[in-house]
């Protein structure tokens, strides 16, 4: 069956709005064109993906197994674009992502080094888009920070590192030689708690009655640092990232019950160009002598 990537694309928009009238107004058509392409969707899968009330559009159990296949497809299918019309002009460019406080200098002067005809890029990347820019194509390897969604990837091991509580240089573990996770339950996670499942998994995270849940808008390291040292949260984070930012106002403790935080080499699965494992093993043994 050949499914149309256009009509992939609307279903995509229906369901993250959750209606028909908004999705179209960001896709630009009209509401009866986008019901139309949505049901001639359902005729070819043979498949009801929406439950349509008066108030809003539900997904049918096929409608969210859809989604969750469809959003990896449409993400390879634009990166497979990106990299043709690279091609189309000539430009041989491979670029690497590379998390905060992860240095890829040796590793991309010995890939350099053996494939000169290369434009070889570096770009820093964040938790939120570490994976998401090698299945868009705009990286064709990134230094990955685990946990990520393994699925559509290819992961080689680099290194590991310990992780270390970051918290306000006034906090009361702040003179701690070291701590255990449990220490920070009832402390407030200025961080996405699935980067941190030994916290997110406590059985007991409670401050004052109420649940200290994470402060999902935070999204860069600098932000976080500044929450910490402005709200009193605290944040988990690899032993090199903790280090990278010097602040009078915060300080780092070793946790010495959860595992080391893993940094791999990612690309793309559906990629067979033997430049992406090479560079991977550059990378592990760059590590390894440095």
């Amino acid at each position: 069956m050949d499914v149309d990537l256009r009509k992939l694309r609307y279903f995509v928009a229906v369901a993250e709005e959750s209606h028909f009238g908004r999705a179209a107004e960001r896709l630009h058509i009209t509401q009866p064109v986008l019901s139309r392409q949505i049901r001639a969707l359902e005729g070819e899968l043979g498949a009801q993906l929406f439950s349509r009330g008066k108030q809003s559009t539900e997904l049918t159990g096929a409608g969210r197994q859809l989604l969750e296949d469809a959003r990896p497809l449409l993400a390879s299918a634009q990166a497979l674009g990106r990299r043709v019309q690279r091609a189309a002009r000539g430009a041989s460019v491979f670029t690497v992502g590379f998390m905060p406080g992860i240095t890829v200098t040796r590793a991309v002067r010995e890939f350099t080094a053996r494939h000169p005809e290369l434009d070889l890029q570096v770009v820093r990347t964040s938790w939120d888009t570490q994976v998401r820019a090698v299945h868009e194509g705009v990286l064709d390897v990134s230094f990955v920070r685990l946990p990520v969604d393994h699925r559509g990837l290819t992961l080689r091991p680099v290194f590991r590192e310990p992780r270390v509580a970051v918290l306000p240089a006034h906090h009361r573990l702040a003179g701690k030689q070291s701590l255990g996770i449990a220490d920070l339950a009832a402390e407030r996670l200025l961080q996405d708690p699935d980067a941190v499942p030994e916290w997110r998994d406590l059985p007991d995270r409670r401050v004052d009655g109420e649940d200290a849940g994470p402060v999902a808008a935070f999204r860069s390291v600098e932000e976080k640092l500044e929450h910490v040292a402005l709200s009193g949260g605290v944040l988990v984070l690899p032993l090199s990232t903790a280090t990278y930012y010097t602040r009078t106002d915060v300080v780092h403790v070793a946790i010495d019950d959860i595992g080391p935080n893993e940094v791999c080499v990612a690309w793309s699965a559906d990629r067979n160009s033997p430049l992406l494992p090479e560079f991977a093993e550059i990378a592990a043994i760059a590590v390894t002598q440095g």
